[in-house]
């Protein structure tokens, strides 16, 4: 008899959630991780602390720039070194969170790095291991950038961006998506001059044009620079401070930027290094990733993968979703992920979150199409919030008015989208949101009235 059920390499979302998953269902289960704590990158050097460094700083532009328009007198002062003790304090909650699901779900924790020896058999350590199923949950790195090099001090990953002994004056940022754009926000916010250096003409790749536009807008007027259609060339330290050299495309002139610090963020790659042992073929794609067919299944029987790994967004609720899917497929029930409905987030000030089509794919599919759009300056609350800034912009079927996606920038936009999920789960129309009553003072009023601009018109524009 093999030991357990099922053993799963890797304890970040995908992962974890994928554990608790099949035990609730009566899998005997083990996760193999060789972290000091459960999470994975998210928890322990990802979404978690980058969250909590945004709503620190966030909190600081709060006092800084509104309170005394709201009577309040603030005396502010950063310390950087508390700062971090709160980000690292999140962490700890987060994780020993974790294990103590482990511990009431009765998932055993091997503690260790782990390779795949053969299908069922997982060696940790010095130990080996059988399972009926293995699952492949171990994520994703930064990806490294040619001609730059990662000293962990200068130049640096979004990993050590979260615990930099102390604030810069000044910071290169080499990538305008998600992880650049929200660690620059937290040091422009810290008073870092910052400069965001992108190889494309525009930032967040594959966000709705207009939303990306808008952001950009923002950013650059919080203290954000871009440089777009900007390539790389190298980066060189010297006295502890960094010279970047790009070139631009437009005209092919060469620039160089000097800052105290250069934070590498052009994107992730699939973590498979030491997973499966040499003498067993895991079939990737080009880019890298485990290839899969429709029931997570890999090229080795009986060995299985989800979250970054696997083809897809790398985000922690798709991977979570995957995990939830695949520990019923193996517990003898129906798993599903529907990857037409899956949110994104940008956590910047403000918020954006969007999910389905964006209005590049409906005019490429060559889909009608209809936009119905509201500003949150008129909406009573966001307004009272100071947080006036940004739109939610609902895209629908011209015949059918069912909803098709959904594209919000403005506060708690990543709470706010979820409404539209839920409707685009069910297949609601604009008509369906619209004539659903919405509380009033709320910002997701702002929703209701993307919803009516779709049809006659929204009542507050």
């Amino acid at each position: 008899m093999a030991d357990f059920d099922l053993i799963i390499i890797g304890a970040g979302p995908g992962g974890y959630v994928c554990a608790i998953r099949a035990a609730q269902l009566g899998l005997k289960v083990a996760v193999a991780e060789g972290r000091e704590t459960l999470g994975g990158t998210c928890l322990n050097v990802g979404c978690i602390p980058s969250k909590a460094l945004l709503h620190a700083t966030h909190s600081l532009h709060e006092a800084e720039v509104n309170f005394e328009k709201m009577g309040l007198t603030a005396k502010t002062k950063v310390d950087w070194a508390k700062m971090l003790s709160y980000k690292d304090e999140v962490i700890g909650q987060n994780t020993g969170g974790i294990e103590f699901l482990f511990k009431k779900n009765k998932v055993t924790w091997l503690k260790g790095w782990a390779t795949i020896t053969a299908p069922g058999e997982v060696k940790v350590g010095d130990d080996t291991h059988t399972a009926k199923s293995v699952v492949i949950a171990s994520g994703s790195e930064p990806s490294p950038l040619p001609g730059v090099a990662v000293d962990e001090k200068v130049i640096v990953t979004s990993t050590d961006a979260l615990a930099l002994p102390k604030v810069p004056k000044e910071m290169a940022v080499i990538g305008a998506g998600v992880i650049g754009l929200e660690l620059g926000s937290v040091y422009a916010r810290l008073g870092v001059r910052v400069t965001v250096v992108e190889y494309l003409d525009a930032i967040t790749p594959g966000m709705d044009a207009e939303v990306a536009r808008t952001l950009q807008r923002y950013l650059k007027r919080q203290g954000i620079d871009f440089v777009l259609g900007a390539a790389v060339q190298g980066a060189a330290v010297k006295g502890g401070k960094a010279t970047l050299s790009y070139k631009l495309k437009k005209d092919g002139s060469e620039h160089d930027l000097t800052a105290d610090c250069v934070l590498v963020a052009t994107g992730r790659r699939p973590y498979t290094q030491g997973v499966v042992d040499a003498a067993l073929t895991l079939a990737l794609t080009k880019r890298g990733q485990i290839e899969t067919d429709a029931r997570f299944q890999t090229s080795i029987p009986g060995v299985y993968a989800i979250g970054d790994v696997r083809e897809g967004a790398m985000l922690a609720h798709k991977a979570e979703d995957e995990g939830v899917a695949l520990a019923e497929m193996l517990a003898g029930k129906a798993g599903h992920v529907d990857y037409d409905l899956i949110p994104s987030v940008i956590y910047t000030t403000p918020e954006v979150a969007s999910v389905g089509r964006t209005e590049e794919q409906l005019k490429a599919e060559g889909r009608a199409y209809r936009a119905g759009k509201f500003n949150f300056m008129g909406n009573g609350r966001a307004k009272a919030m100071f947080a006036g800034d940004g739109f939610v912009k609902l895209l629908v079927d011209k015949e059918t008015d069912r909803i098709l996606g959904c594209h919000i920038i403005g506060p708690s936009a990543g709470e706010l989208i979820h409404e539209i999920c839920v409707a685009m789960e069910f297949g609601a129309s604009a008509e369906d949101i619209a004539r659903t009553c919405h509380a009033h003072p709320t910002l997701s009023e702002a929703v209701r009235e993307a919803a009516l601009a779709c049809g006659d018109g929204a009542i507050h524009s």
